[in-house]
């Protein structure tokens, strides 16, 4: 009998709520959605500079993010991030749209964005 075989499933190491940071680029933010393997378009993904230009086969993350310049909406995989070390709020206008309270390092989720 012939075996089927699975493409592995990449494990998400960070959730929902979880204040991160750009391991190369001066940005931190709060992840609001995560993607198993890339969902954005080709064209984003070779606008990537070759040399720094991440794998698809890996979970990609959707952040509220902020920098020194302001904030926005950032797209990044697993491997560019790093926990946030930290432990202060995100400063995102977007942010009490979907979260409620703030820990240190996480932003609890509210009730009817929950699935």
């Amino acid at each position: 009998m012939n075996e089927v075989q699975a493409s592995p499933v990449a494990r998400a190491r960070f959730g929902i709520g979880e204040v991160v940071r750009h391991r190369l680029l001066d940005f931190r933010g709060v992840i609001f959605d995560v993607d198993p393997v890339f969902a954005n378009s080709e064209e984003w993904y070779q606008a990537i500079p070759m040399e720094i230009r991440p794998s698809k086969e890996q979970p990609f993350y959707h952040l509220l993010a902020e920098n020194g310049e302001g904030s926005y909406v950032a797209y990044v995989s697993q491997q560019n991030l790093v926990p946030d070390e930290d432990d202060e709020p995100v400063d995102h206008p977007a942010i009490a749209n979907l979260f409620e309270a703030f820990e240190p390092g996480r932003y609890k989720l509210r009730p009817q964005h929950r699935h």
